[in-house]
Formats: C-alpha cells, sequence, structure tokens
C-alpha cells in the first residue's frame, strides 16, 4: 500500500499541498458557503428576527418614558402619570425579557442544527474521500479538522451569528430614536465610530491569521498525542527509550500553542481598553455640550432630553462594543471555515459512475479479470512505456512510475488464486484495486465480466471479503466485531461463524464470553486470536469473492495452523486472491501468478512453476529446501600471551 507522499498530513494525494485555511483569501464565496448551512433554517431564523425586533423595540420604550416623567409627571405632580409611565417601563422590561429568551432558544436551536449538519457533511465527506487522502495525511490532522476546527466555530455560529443581528438591530433602531431627540448630539456621540471600525477591522485580520497558525498547532499537537499515546504508540516509545524525547516534543509543541492562544487573546485588548474609556468619556461630553446649548437658549432641549438621551447613548454603546467584538471573533471563526471548506472541496475521485449497477449478491458468480492493467500511485502517465518496478507500499522505484504495468489474469469462479514474489513486487497493489479502493490508470479490472468501475461502491463492497495481515478491530466486544460483516446477524449466526473460524471455544473462556471488550485496536486479543475473529467477521458477511491478504505472515507456527485451518471453510467455494510470503500457504492453489518488479513474471500450478525452475523455484527453495548452505561458524584465532 502506498505510506507515503510528502510532508506528512500537509499532502493530498498525488503529493499536491493540502490547502490551509487562514492562507486563503477571504471572498464572497466562503460567506455564501457559511450562510447556505443556515439556509434549511429560515422560518426559525424569521421568527428569531422578530424576537430580536420586538426586544430591541421594547427597550427603546424607557429612555422616552422617563423623559415623559421627568418633563411631565413630576413637574405636574401627577400621580396617575408617574404610576401609568413606570407601570410601562415594567411591562416592557417584562415582554423584552421573555422576548430575549425566546430568540437564544430559537438562535442556539439553529446554531446547534447548523453544527450538527456542518460536523456530517465533514465526516460524510471523509468516508468518501479515497485511500489515497488517508495514506498521505495523519489521522490526527484529520481528527483536528473534524473536532478542534468544528467546534472552534461553534460559538460563533450559536451565539455570535444570533448576537451580531441582534446588536446591530439595536444600534440602528437605537441611532434613530437618539437623531430623533437631537440630531446635534447623536453626531457628537457616533463621530469617532468609523475610525473604531476601521481599527477592529485590522485587529480582525490579525486575529484571523493567529487563529489559522493556532489550529494548525493544534493539529499537530492532536496528532503527536495521537501517535505517541495509542496502545502501538507507547509500546515504541517504550521499546526504544524515548520517553524523554516524546515528552520533550510535546512540551515543545504545547509551548509553542501556549503563546499564540496568549497572542491571540491579546489582538485587540488595546484597542477593547481604548473603547472602554471612550464609552466612559461620551457621556460627560454630551452633558458639557448639551448644558451649554441650554445655559446659552434656543437650544430646544430640556433635561428630560439630556437623561432620555444619555440613557439612549449608554444603550447604544454597549451593543456597539459587541458588534465591533463580534467581528473580531466572526474574523477568526471564518479562518476556521476555511479549513474546513478545504476538506471539503477535496475531490472525491473514486464514486459511482452515473447509471453504475447495484449488484445483486445471489447473482455474483466470483469471476475476477485483469485486462491489461497498469496503476501508479502517483498517478504517472500511463501510456508511457518505461519498464521500471515499483513496490507494494506504493514508492516509485529507481527507475519506473508504475507499481503495476501489463497485469493480465483470470480467477475463475471458485478458484484460488496466489500471488506471490518478493517484497515489493506489487502483490499488495493487486488486492487493493479488486475493490476500487484504488482505480487503474489504464486496463480494466472485472468482477462477472463488468468493469468494477461500473459497478457501485456499496454492492461491490457486499460482494468482496477482506483477510489482511494487520487487523482491525474497533474497541468494542468481540461479539460486535463480529456482527460488522452483518449488522443484522443473530447471535446464533454470530456464534456460527466463530465456531467455524475456530474461535468460539476461546471467545466463551473470555470473562464476558462475546460480551467481552477487545480493547483498542485489539490489544486484549493475541495476534491468532484477533485473526480469527476477522475471519469470522468475513464469513457471516459470505462474500462471493475473497482477498487475503498476508494472513498468517506474522503468526508462529501454532498459531498459523490454526488460522490456516480457519481460512478452509472460509475459501470453500469462493474466488480467493491470496497473498503470501509463506509458499506453505498457497500450495493448493489453482493457478499461481509470480510477480516481480510490478509484471507478472511466471504462472501456473506450484508443480510447474517448480520444475520451471524460475523465480517461484528460488523462492520456494529459499523456504523449504532441506541443505540450505548455512554459514560457517570459524573460531576466533586465540589472543597473543
Amino acid at each position: 500500500m502506498q505510506r507515503s507522499g510528502g510532508p506528512v498530513g500537509r499532502m493530498m494525494g498525488g503529493g499536491r499541498p493540502l490547502p490551509e485555511g487562514a492562507d486563503r483569501p477571504l471572498d464572497r464565496r466562503t460567506l455564501c458557503r457559511v450562510a447556505g448551512f443556515f439556509d434549511p433554517y429560515r422560518r426559525e431564523l424569521g421568527l428569531a428576527i422578530v424576537a430580536i425586533l420586538l426586544g430591541a423595540g421594547l427597550g427603546l420604550a424607557p429612555p422616552f418614558l422617563l423623559r415623559r416623567i421627568i418633563d411631565g409627571a413630576i413637574p405636574a405632580r401627577d400621580l396617575a402619570a408617574l404610576n401609568r409611565d413606570v407601570a410601562l417601563i415594567v411591562a416592557a422590561a417584562v415582554v423584552a425579557g421573555l422576548a430575549g429568551i425566546a430568540q437564544t432558544y430559537l438562535s442556539t436551536l439553529v446554531g446547534q442544527r447548523v453544527m450538527r449538519d456542518l460536523r456530517n457533511a465533514l465526516y460524510a465527506h471523509l468516508q468518501r474521500l479515497p485511500l489515497r487522502f488517508f495514506t498521505t495525511t495523519r489521522t490526527g490532522e484529520i481528527q483536528a479538522r473534524l473536532a478542534s476546527d468544528v467546534g472552534g466555530v461553534q460559538q460563533v455560529v450559536t451565539e455570535t451569528a444570533a448576537g451580531l443581528v441582534s446588536n446591530l438591530i439595536t444600534v440602528v433602531l437605537t441611532f434613530g430614536a437618539m437623531w430623533l431627540l437631537d440630531w446635534r448630539l447623536a453626531l457628537l456621540a457616533l463621530g469617532l465610530l468609523p475610525v473604531f471600525l476601521l481599527l477592529t477591522y485590522r485587529v480582525g485580520m490579525a486575529r484571523r491569521r493567529l487563529a489559522g497558525t493556532t489550529q494548525r498547532t493544534v493539529a499537530d499537537l492532536s496528532a503527536l498525542a495521537e501517535e505517541t499515546l495509542s496502545v502501538s504508540g507507547v509500546l515504541l516509545t517504550k521499546t526504544f527509550g524515548r520517553q524523554e524525547r516524546a515528552v520533550t516534543r510535546f512540551q515543545a509543541e504545547s509551548a509553542r500553542l501556549a503563546d499564540l492562544q496568549l497572542r491571540q487573546q491579546m489582538v485587540g485588548r488595546w484597542f477593547r481598553a481604548v473603547i472602554t474609556t471612550f464609552f466612559a468619556i461620551a457621556p460627560a461630553a454630551v452633558y458639557w455640550v448639551a448644558g451649554r446649548l441650554i445655559i446659552g437658549g434656543g437650544a430646544g432641549l430640556t433635561v428630560g432630553d439630556i437623561v432620555a438621551f444619555t440613557a439612549l447613548q449608554g444603550r447604544l454603546f454597549f451593543p456597539l462594543g459587541q458588534l465591533l467584538n463580534v467581528q473580531v471573533e466572526a474574523q477568526g471563526a471564518l479562518a476556521l471555515f476555511d479549513r474546513i471548506f478545504a476538506y471539503l472541496d477535496l475531490p472525491v475521485t473514486i464514486a459511482d459512475r452515473p447509471g453504475a449497477v447495484d449488484l445483486d449478491p445471489a447473482s455474483v458468480r466470483g469471476q475476477v479479470r485483469f485486462r491489461d492493467v497498469r496503476f501508479a500511485y502517483d498517478g504517472a502517465d500511463p501510456g508511457s512505456g518505461d519498464d521500471r518496478g515499483s513496490g507494494d507500499d506504493g514508492t516509485a522505484a529507481a527507475r519506473r512510475p508504475f507499481a503495476l504495468e501489463a497485469i493480465d489474469f483470470v480467477a475463475e469462479p471458485g478458484q484460488l488464486v496466489a500471488l506471490v514474489g518478493p517484497s515489493g513486487a506489487g502483490k499488495t497493489t493487486v488486492s487493493l484495486l479488486v475493490p476500487r479502493l484504488y482505480d487503474v490508470d489504464a486496463g480494466a479490472v472485472e468482477l462477472d465480466g463488468r468493469d468494477v468501475r461500473d459497478v457501485t461502491l456499496a454492492s461491490l463492497g457486499r460482494a468482496i471479503g477482506v483477510v489482511t495481515q494487520e487487523t482491525s478491530l474497533f474497541n468494542a466486544s468481540v461479539g460486535e466485531n463480529i456482527r460488522y460483516g452483518r449488522p443484522d446477524a443473530s447471535d446464533a449466526e454470530v456464534a456460527a461463524a466463530a465456531r467455524t473460524a475456530a474461535i468460539h471455544d476461546r471467545i466463551l473462556e473470555l470473562p464476558e464470553g462475546y460480551a467481552t471488550p477487545v480493547g483498542e485496536r485489539g490489544y486484549k486479543l493475541s495476534g491468532g486470536e484477533k485473526q480469527r475473529v476477522a475471519i469470522a467477521r468475513v464469513l457471516l458477511k459470505d462474500p462471493r469473492v475473497l482477498i487475503l491478504d498476508e494472513a498468517t505472515s506474522a503468526l508462529d507456527s501454532a498459531n498459523e495452523r490454526l488460522i490456516q485451518a480457519a481460512l478452509t471453510p472460509l475459501m470453500r467455494g469462493r474466488t480467493t486472491l491470496a497473498i503470501a510470503h509463506r509458499l506453505s500457504t498457497v500450495l493448493a492453489a489453482d493457478l499461481i501468478l509470480v510477480l516481480d518488479r510490478g509484471r507478472i513474471v511466471e504462472r501456473g500450478p506450484h508443480a510447474e512453476l517448480l520444475a520451471r525452475g524460475g523465480l517461484y523455484a528460488r523462492l520456494y527453495s529459499e523456504q523449504f529446501a532441506p541443505n540450505r548452505a548455512r554459514p560457517k561458524v570459524v573460531p576466533a584465532p586465540a589472543a597473543d600471551d
């Protein structure tokens, strides 16, 4: 399989750099895509805006009622008017509070559903991406996009977006009310607004750049933790004595993240301090200017006007400050949206073609045919006549970009076809093309005479079963791992599959039987036990085509015999492609294909290939010849006295 392809976690298939959100310019397309996630909830958004308008409108009533009290009820000693205006102030506050509760509920509801849709869309898209993407991207990087980046925009989506609308409406209505009271004082109060907006925009851009860098550092930290704190990672660091090095690397990344987060928090703090000071000084300026106008006569202002205006001014400054802060937060969130959209924009290169056929599992015979297949992991020109070789890991050899070239064979229904050859010959690559984990560059892979690219991926997956050397188990119970082969299987069917795979009795010996958790990646089970669980899973699936990729090469002799016994009923009646370094596992194959440097160099049954004396005979001799030359042990010369 392909295991490298450029800088880890920053490359896509084919070696192209993965776009980072913070490096992409902000444009209308990003804003429109964000808005698109809100589109299904227009009714809820409309109700939320009605609640915002109601609350903002009622919030304007108290200053005007206060002016009536100061200029009318108190000087006239009108107790009834005083009681009425005070009651109206209380009623306006209560209704505005209820409107605020409704607005909070609706905006939070919409925000959470948008977050759910965003997470679901990202996860679903990741599931559709080709294997090439996952072999060139760190798992921690992917997890950071799905968890940290999506979580990073959650507050903006659930709270800030609603606050933006609410505060904007409040500012507009309040400014209108202030203008009605006195346009001169309104201009005085808002004269410095353009300067503050410009400064805020610059702060927001700096915050956005820092947010993108911070999230990349979070991804690096997540990837490092995932690599070193998994069971295999801990085993590696302990057995190589690299714990201190791992701690040092983690501490360095953690310190970098802390510094970035500190800088992100401090950006704009001085600016907000200036705003706060301005908000405190502004009422004093209003009192001074209004007082001079009244003292000078002819201003048309009353004491009630000044009190109402300063009350409105206080109501204006808070949402205005919130708007400025929202702009800074939104700029940072847009960097995270860009990172999420960068993944959503990755092309799905392996997908169902228009008109793809959905295979009926009962009708699949299981004939597998390769027609002059060429394939390169790096997308080399399939028309090239170069004859250089490449290995199973997808790394181009010294002279040729192709992993496979001119591969042509037929596996008839029910046949066992063995793929053998030296390491790096292309055996695993052949097996990856059958279930369309990769697509060929030239030629075709066919199932029952139909190009696999003309078959739906779902039905192709149902028709093919795979057992690999590196067994993948979920951190769930043994029974759940087996039932993954067919989720609707009964307990009796699960037990029957385990019995056929020679693992049923061992499962019953576990503390909780089939309900026993297997641990992360199945580490509570031995290698042989994991393999037999994987075989039981495939047995339950009952595929027509079976791929065995080095299923026993990492096991001892005793476990190998157990696995071989479990594989025998699994292969019976199925078309099987078996890849093995241990030639003992393929002696009974109907057809043996010998690969070398991405080409089939020999083919035929075991006895014929052995008699031919070619590469297969040499590989067989190296493993089984009884008189293999052994290195002679030469005693060291005695030391001089």
